[in-house]
């Protein structure tokens, strides 16, 4: 398990995924950076980050690419960090 010390979820508004992903990890108690597509952000950025994506949220965590608000579950399901 290791520490996580960097995130970053990649969103866009109106998107009830990326308000869940967002609400998991603050009951976590873990800080996020967000990049929300169309305010300061664009899907070019989201794709020039992670060129195969091709839906939000899409959550970083310490330079890995989790996935989506699922896969974002799972992770912490398994327990893969260590908060």
């Amino acid at each position: 398990m290791s520490k996580i010390t960097e995130v970053i979820v990649w969103s866009k508004p109106m998107c009830p995924y990326c308000d869940m992903a967002k609400a998991l990890l603050k009951q976590k108690e873990i800080q996020y950076e967000e990049r929300k597509i169309g305010e300061g952000w664009t899907k070019e950025q989201l794709l020039e980050a992670l060129p195969n994506v091709r839906s939000v949220p899409q959550i970083i965590i310490n330079g890995n690419s989790i996935g989506g608000f699922q896969e974002l579950k799972a992770f912490f399901e398994k327990g893969e960090h260590n908060g």
